[in-house]
């Protein structure tokens, strides 16, 4: 967006009471519980939900983490993809696995690169990030693959039992 638009204050903060309150509706929990464990007012809580006022980067992961959300995920979610996308991943395994890699990929690349970690070129980043996909869904589709075996085997197993 021309002028720095995409991250203007308004929009930045509207985007954030979206998410913030997504997670507060999607918890169950009661807002006044979620304050409390957030270390908030009530109010304060109801008008970073609303948009009214800006929530700190500490209130923000505090909100989320009383919301029972991988907090650092969905923040960075926000940050990198938008509120869409960490609202699309509220409460899902898939947003705890992104927590976890997030955290972890700059470790495993620092002990895997080593020396030649200052070597790794901004444009690599969209095929290594579309491998490493693929090769999650490899994986989950060996997994399958093997849970199904399993699951037949036992149960050829249990038949022959029985006859």
């Amino acid at each position: 967006m021309a002028g720095g638009e995409e991250f203007s204050e308004e929009r930045t903060r509207a985007g954030l009471a979206r998410l913030l309150a997504a997670a507060v509706e999607a918890s169950g929990r009661a807002r006044c519980d979620v304050a409390t464990d957030a270390g908030l007012h009530k109010d304060a809580l109801r008008r970073v939900l609303q948009g009214d006022r800006a929530a700190t980067l500490g209130e923000a992961l505090r909100i989320l983490e009383a919301s029972r959300v991988a907090p650092r995920a969905h923040l960075l979610l926000f940050l990198v993809c938008g509120p869409d996308q960490a609202i699309d991943w509220l409460r899902s395994d898939l947003a705890d696995f992104f927590e976890e890699f997030s955290a972890e990929f700059p470790l495993a690349l620092q002990r895997s690169l080593g020396d030649q970690v200052s070597d790794v070129k901004p444009r690599w980043a969209k095929g290594a990030a579309n491998r490493v996909a693929r090769l999650l869904s490899d994986h989950i589709i060996e997994l399958e693959r093997k849970d199904e075996f399993l699951a037949s085997f036992f149960a050829g197993g249990r038949e022959q039992e029985h006859v």
